[in-house]
């Protein structure tokens, strides 16, 4: 689709090539015959050939198309910048057709993988999604279920692109279709994946352009069965590249796993003799020796996991590497020339060292393995004939069976692998998935090039027959012609290549045959044959170089190694050495061959190996249905965000993506809807758009107005030639020109008399302002002279109070003077006066000063004396107080013993309340009596010791402190002397009472420490008198329990001889006297005697009495049967509502509560309750029935928890631990409550004990309430799902009416129709509302259904809106708003107390769509979206919204570029800093409601005054039933 004259004219917009960016975008400034000058957008001016030129569509989609198929402009920028302008908002997949082209993002994008996205792509129609990988596989699967057609999936791309992630995730998906779990719970894609380290290690290596190259085609098949479940799975493993075993060039490296075993632990390197990688020629052959990003050491111990996950057992995976160690040995065997003509022998002792370790790791004879290598066995009728070996054939014997080896190790790897995955030989259907290299064209290319590209011919070859039927299936799709369609073929290259006379292969391999051939000979016949052949050429500077034209290009490649590459012997020495090894894997390595096979050496190259393996590879894809997916990496840095287009670009031509639009083009390229075609070139024809013309009728009325030739009108697309659609350009441009024109002068018209009007008013407003200032300039004239007079008047006064002041201040001034000097007069005299009265005072306080010092030290001498004597009598009470501590331990110990007798008192107490029962009052009376006066003992004690600790402290406190020496400077010397002594004597009694204190203290602790461990004691005895009281307390409960199961006994005996008592009897028909924890057996340990205790307690129970029981008994169990026979009958039908109450729900409560079943250990009543609901709610689409019983349910969980309690809550469950502070005295009042004065009058005015099956049967209640509120809520989710999925897109008659402007406003019927969908999603809800308002349904419940299914209704819309671009639309966004309009007036008429918070839930659909239809959204900033437009949506959504937005009503733009930038930014810092997730919303499936909220929602249920059926109504045994509440 290239330029030419006539839709190339100055100011088009063009793509035009360029070196460093391939192609870049530019404007037509000048034409020149046939050369286009442009001005690029990077600002330089570039000259082309018209011929070279491309147009560029200026109206293409911002953020790209899907398919590319739906490009204006099908060639190579405009599919180039499609996929820039999608990669850079990170959407990576893109169509062109059914062919799916990944871009790597070399990032981690977990929202396009997880489970909600298989969701949304399961069953989906193709293309009605966003790209996905996830979509091809879905084409495949359905294909395979629908036609029972096996389906490939092709995976190509060069090393890097991300084939191996897109297989992976292809899996994943099948995986998830198929549901079929692998063993030890492990899915097939898990163990398919986990193979891939193995295989990698084994089949991968570094290459020129990747780290981590695949070297052979890997074919997973993904077995099916017929129901579609996965039943097993498959590796097949083609074209393994073997030459690289033996030469490699720099920087490439062998197959990783000889550096792995290299780099290994230690004992396995000794164990195999192994070293540096740089010491076996296998690997030194090139420089590069280590890779980046690969840790040998790590990915050997990774590698050796892997094998035992995949089943590969120790013994095996060490016959593995020693079979691989054996390689690198075998490769470091050199030979020298021998002593015989033509014949070798081993070089030296190292070679030697070498063969030996060889023999040794295969477990083969040493000389046989030398024997083999030097020598060949030539079979003849007549003899057997040795033959010695030169050392270049011998170095070629060993390369070969080293390739042989390890092609057999590869295979053998592959087996196991197949073995431990599972696969299923009776499957007749399968998905396989294709994961092999692609086309390669490096600086130096050899044979591995040539049989790769070969492989891509072979492949692109399908590829074009794909593309072409394709294309053939979308014409007659169409109903369009399209005979004379020419289709490109690639068939000659395969001719050159792999003919079988006079190929490239055929003629390597006789060369190969040949011992005197050369590489030059090779190529100088290559020369020779194919010298006309225009796809072969010969480069003029060598001699053993030759070019081939491939369809992703010319590759050169040189013949020099080509002869020795593709020798691969098949020789029968090797055979029979290997077969007899004593090591049973190598032995299997080389089972024994057919014996014609056996006798003789065989020719074999690697070249027909390759050939014969893809002849296979080609006849599995051609048996299958092909999807292709080509996997392009945008940059050789391998980092997110860059996209190098002369990168993608070859990586386009090398997949065959540019071969199809090629074939495409030869065609119709341009393929348009009607809408489409409308749309765009509709304001060529305005006039047929006037009414209500049929689309395709307009469509061909514009292109034969316009004259156009050859294009196609299909049943839903306009098809253009190639070309075609430029012209169409080029008119719409010229006639939006001249309405550009009409446009402007009616502007320029508008423009000026506004300009004029502006104006006329601009003079009118200069006039007034120039009066204005004429009057302002006399105004301020005439204020002028009224402030002079002022001014004037005002100075005259200032000259006159300024010499006034003046006079005045000089008069002041001389007064001040005077003043002054008097003053100072007066103060030198009033200072001489103080300081002599200052003399006097210092004198006269000297004097007093010296009489006041002798007064105190006279005052000290007497305090010191009186402090002694009061210290002496301290001593003394200190002394009292330790003796008087023994006397307070006696007084304990009493106490103790006091304890002890109240104790055993009690005990006492307790024998006899188990024989007389009325002395049990008494005794606790008088109990309590006595422990009152214990505590006020203990109490007394407590102050006691609490008195002493108090004067204790108070003495210390009194002790009298250390006096001071108090220096004082007196005459009288004998005086002092005498002093002195005196003071040093009170030292001494001082000292003395200090160490009596001390002792009073020591001794003071020790009292403490007795008198703790006295409270001590005093606590024990506390804790003995609470055991007591606990006995006391579980005797009284046992007593209480006793005396209850005897009154049972005497209304049994009563009814024996009274018929009116039957019925009663019905409450207790099971009813057991027995021993166990309830009635009276072991409780806690304790013995007890309980049928003597319940004969003193009723003589009503004498075994004479109770042994006629037994036949009244079994008649009152019959009449129980036919009774609950008469309520499960009734409660099976539909009983109806009384006053609101569900009336089944009542009966059933007051038969239980009646028929006391809450409290009988055994009862089958309840089992068939619930069997009853079981099988009413069968039918789970019958949504009246599910409400009449979710009512039901609810209404009697209700009663149920209201009434029943624990029957646990006193006899089993242990009591709470009391706290500290809690006394005896406090407790006892404890003992005295009884059991069934607890939790009294909220359901008849009891609550009951429940046993294990009542409590049972709540707990399946709940179970069931919450299955059929789950089964309404479901329901009602399946009834509008469908219905969803057509209200999130605008109906497309709507659509195209709106483009043609012939929609009328207001009109109801025209509503009505376009709000169809949504109306009846409004219809449904309104059903299941008022069946559920009819059957009472709780509002509490109806409020939680609608909640979710609104909540359901935002996740479908939303998630729509995000995964389809054609949704995110301007008219789209009115439209679904409209829709939402509707929700919330249906939400306003169900009220709040139905409808609650469902509102609410819309809230992403809601925020979503008011920022579709908002404008100016280029102005909005972050901030303002975020926070103010979509405070709700996470940043990855508003980022997904903002790019697919497209406006198809008013042309506007979404947000601006740098708010996108911003987007992108905060979505890498989030996903830096937590796990990625996912954009879309999950459904909440959950029960959001408990049984508690439930009770508190729903108002206290009358039980009475309910209209009971005929059925019950007529029978005695329902009595209860029909007494009314008076």
């Amino acid at each position: 689709m290239a330029g030419t004259p006539i839709n190339i004219v100055v100011g088009s917009h063009v793509w035009i090539e360029d070196p460093k960016e391939a192609w870049i975008d530019g404007e037509v400034i000048k034409i020149t015959a046939n050369q286009v000058h442009v001005s690029t957008t990077n600002g330089k001016t570039a000259v082309s050939d018209i011929s070279k030129v491309h147009p560029k569509d200026m109206e293409a989609p911002a953020g790209g198309v899907d398919d590319m198929t739906r490009l204006s402009y099908l060639h190579e920028p405009g599919v180039l910048d499609n996929l820039k302008a999608r990669y850079e908002l990170n959407e990576i997949y893109t169509y062109t057709g059914n062919i799916l082209i990944a871009v790597n993002p070399f990032q981690r994008l977990p929202h396009l993988y997880d489970t909600h996205m298989m969701e949304q792509y399961k069953g989906a129609d193709f293309g009605e999604l966003s790209p996905h990988v996830f979509a091809i596989a879905d084409v495949a699967y359905r294909a395979m279920i629908n036609e029972g057609k096996s389906n490939s999936i092709l995976v190509s791309g060069e090393s890097g692109a991300g084939k191996t992630e897109t297989t992976k995730m292809l899996m994943r998906y099948l995986a998830y279709l198929g549901g079929r779990s692998g063993t030890e719970g492990r899915t097939v894609e898990q163990q398919v994946l986990e193979s891939n380290p193995v295989l990698e290690a084994f089949g991968n290596a570094k290459t020129v352009r990747n780290n981590n190259s695949s070297r052979f085609g890997k074919f997973v098949e993904i077995q099916f069965d017929k129901t579609g479940r996965i039943s097993g799975a498959a590796i097949r493993t083609y074209l393994l590249e073997r030459s690289r075993v033996c030469q490699i060039n720099t920087p490439e490296r062998n197959y990783h796993c000889f550096y792995f075993l290299c780099a290994g632990p230690k004992e396995d390197v000794e164990r195999f003799k192994l070293g540096e990688p740089k010491s076996f020629h296998y690997l030194n052959q090139s420089n590069c020796i280590e890779a980046d990003g690969i840790n040998d050491a790590e990915e050997y111990l990774a590698t050796r996991r892997a094998m035992e996950i995949v089943g590969i057992s120790e013994e095996e995976q060490e016959a593995i590497f020693r079979v691989v160690a054996a390689v690198l040995h075998i490769g470091n065997i050199d030979f020298a020339k021998g002593t015989e003509i033509d014949s070798s022998v081993i070089k030296d002792d190292k070679s030697r060292f070498h063969l030996n370790t060889a023999a040794e790791l295969l477990m083969c004879d040493a000389s046989n393995l030398e024997k083999a290598l030097i020598t060949r066995l030539i079979i003849t009728p007549e003899e057997i004939i040795t033959r010695t070996l030169d050392p270049e054939s011998a170095v070629t014997s060993r390369d070969g069976l080293a390739k042989t080896v390890y092609s057999r190790l590869f295979d053998w790897i592959v087996e196991k692998i197949n073995v431990s995955i599972g696969q299923d030989a009776n499957s007749k259907q399968l998905i396989g998935v294709l994961d092999i290299y692609g086309f390669e064209s490096f600086k130096v290319n050899s044979f591995e090039q040539l049989c790769i590209n070969y492989t891509n011919e072979k492949l692109q070859q399908h590829f074009n027959q794909h593309v072409f039927k394709m294309e053939q299936e979308e014409y007659t799709k169409e109903q369009i012609d399209w005979s004379y369609i020419d289709f490109i073929d690639n068939q000659d290259v395969l001719d050159l290549i792999e003919k079988k006379t006079g190929g490239l292969i055929s003629l390597l391999d006789e060369a190969c045959m040949f011992p005197r051939s050369t590489h030059e000979t090779f190529a100088q016949k290559l020369y020779t044959t194919f010298k006309n052949n225009k796809r072969f050429l010969k480069p003029k500077l060598s001699r053993t170089a030759f070019s081939i034209v491939h369809y992703a290009g010319d590759v050169t490649y040189q013949a020099d190694h080509f002869i020795d590459k593709n020798k691969d012997y098949v020789v029968a020495e090797y055979q029979d050495l290997l077969n007899a090894s004593k090591c049973n894997f190598v032995a299997g390595l080389f089972p024994p061959l057919p014996e014609e096979t056996s006798k003789s050496s065989k020719f074999s190259s690697i070249g027909a190996r390759f050939k014969l393996q893809l002849q296979a590879l080609m006849e599995t894809l051609s048996s299958t249905e092909p999807h292709y997916i080509r996997c392009v990496k945008p940059n050789n840095v391998l980092k997110p965000s860059i996209f190098e287009n002369v990168n993608v670009i070859q990586q386009l031509r090398c997949g065959g993506v540019l071969e199809a639009i090629r074939i495409s083009c030869a065609g119709y390229p341009t393929r348009k809807t009607f809408y489409e075609f409308l749309h765009r070139f509709g304001v060529l024809a305005p006039e047929f758009l006037d009414g209500n013309v049929d689309d395709k009728v307009a469509c061909r009325k514009i292109l034969d107005k316009l004259g156009l030739l050859n294009y196609q009108i299909g049943k839903t697309k306009v098809f253009l030639r190639a070309g075609q659609m430029a012209d169409l350009d080029a008119r719409r441009t010229e006639v939006l020109g001249r309405a550009a024109k009409i446009i402007q002068r009616q502007i320029r018209t508008y423009i000026a008399r506004k300009e004029f009007v502006r104006h006329k008013r601009s003079a009118i407003y200069i006039q007034s302002l120039c009066r204005g200032m004429v009057a302002r300039k006399t105004y301020e004239m005439m204020r002028r002279e009224a402030a002079a007079l002022k001014i004037q008047k005002n100075t005259r006064k200032y000259f006159a109070k300024k010499s006034y002041l003046q006079k005045q201040n000089s008069a002041i001034a001389i007064q001040a003077g005077l003043r002054a000097l008097s003053a100072r007069k007066e103060f030198r005299f009033r200072k001489e006066t103080k300081a002599a009265i200052q003399i006097q005072a210092k004198w006269r306080g000297h004097r007093e000063k010296i009489h006041y010092k002798k007064l105190k030290l006279t005052t000290l001498m007497y305090q010191c004396a009186w402090r002694q004597r009061i210290a002496r009598k301290v001593l003394r009470t200190l002394k009292m107080a330790a003796r008087e501590t023994g006397a307070l331990k006696a007084a304990k110990d009493q106490l103790e013993k006091r304890v002890e007798e109240m104790a055993l008192r009690v005990q006492y107490e307790k024998g006899l309340r188990a024989n007389a029962e009325k002395a049990k009052e008494k005794e606790v009376v008088r109990l309590n009596e006595q422990l009152r006066e214990m505590q006020l003992q203990v109490e007394e004690a407590k102050s006691a010791v609490m008195k002493e600790k108090e004067a204790a402290r108070r003495a210390i406190e009194e002790a009298p402190p250390v006096v001071k020496e108090t220096l004082v400077h007196v005459e009288d010397t004998v005086k002092v002397n005498a002093l002195t002594a005196e003071l040093e004597q009170m030292k001494a009694m001082l000292e003395k009472e200090r160490e009596a204190s001390e002792a009073a203290k020591k001794a003071q602790l020790e009292t403490e420490k007795r008198n703790e461990e006295l409270i001590k004691k005093v606590e024990d005895s506390d804790k003995k008198i609470e055991q007591l009281q606990d006995t006391l307390q579980r005797l009284e409960e046992k007593t209480t329990s006793l005396e209850d199961e005897c009154k049972v006994l005497r209304q049994q005996t009563v009814a024996i001889s009274s018929p009116t008592a039957k019925q009663q009897m019905l409450m207790f028909p099971n009813r057991n006297i027995l021993e166990t924890p309830q009635n009276g057996g072991i409780h806690n340990g304790e013995m007890r005697t309980p049928i003597p205790m319940m004969q003193a307690m009723s003589p009503m129970t004498d075994r004479k009495e109770i042994e006629p029981e037994e036949k009244p008994q079994k008649s009152l169990n019959e009449k129980q049967q036919e009774n609950q026979e008469i309520l499960i009958k009734c409660i099976s039908q539909d009983l109806g509502f009384s006053s609101g109450r569900p009336i089944a729900a009542v009966m059933i409560y007051r038969c239980l509560l009646h028929w006391r079943s809450f409290e009988v250990e055994r009862t089958s009543i309840f089992d068939r309750v619930i069997q009853t609901i079981s099988s009413s709610i069968e039918m789970q689409d019958n949504t009246d029935k599910l409400a009449y019983w979710l009512s039901n349910s609810s209404t009697l969980l209700l009663l149920l928890q209201k009434t029943l309690k624990s029957s646990g809550a006193i006899h089993s469950t242990p009591q709470r631990r009391r706290t500290p502070s809690s006394t005896l005295f406090s407790r006892i009042p404890s003992v005295r409550a009884s059991p069934q004065s607890i939790g009294r009058a909220l359901l008849g005015g009891r609550q009951v004990e429940a046993k294990y099956p009542a409590l049972l049967f709540k707990q399946h209640l709940t179970a069931f309430l919450e299955k059929i509120y789950g089964l309404i809520r479901d329901n009602l989710k399946k009834e509008i799902a469908p219905l969803l999925g057509l209200c999130i897109q605008v109906p497309r008659t709507a659509r195209a009416s709106l483009i043609k402007g012939t929609r009328s406003h207001g009109n109801p019927k025209e509503h009505q129709n376009l709000m169809a969908h949504w109306q009846s999603i409004v219809a449904s809800l309104t059903n299941y509302l008022k069946i559920m308002k009819a059957n009472y349904v709780p509002p509490l419940l109806v409020r939680k259904v609608l909640t979710q299914v609104f909540s359901f209704i935002n996740v479908q819309l939303f998630n729509s809106l995000l995964l389809r671009r054609e949704c995110c639309s301007f008219s789209n966004g009115e439209y679904v708003k409209a829709g939402l309009a509707e929700l919330e007036h249906w939400c306003f008429n169900a009220t709040e107390e139905y409808a609650g918070s469902a509102w609410d839930e819309l809230k992403h659909i809601r925020q979503a769509v008011g920022f579709l239809v908002i404008h100016q959204k280029p102005k909005k900033t972050l901030q303002e979206i975020t926070k103010e437009l979509c405070p709700e949506l996470s940043i990855q959504q508003v980022y997904r919204i903002s790019t697919m937005y497209w406006d198809d009503k008013f042309g506007t733009h979404s947000v601006s570029s740098e708010i996108i930038a911003s987007m992108r930014t905060k979505m890498a810092e989030e996903a830096n800093s937590q796990a990625g997730s996912s954009f879309l919303l999950d459904d909440d499936s959950s029960i959001p409601f408990s049984v508690d909220d439930i009770s508190k929602s729903m108002t206290e249920i009358e039980t009475s005054d309910i209209d009971v059926p005929p059925l019950v109504r007529e029978n005695s045994g329902f009595a209860f039933l029909n007494q009314r509440k008076e």
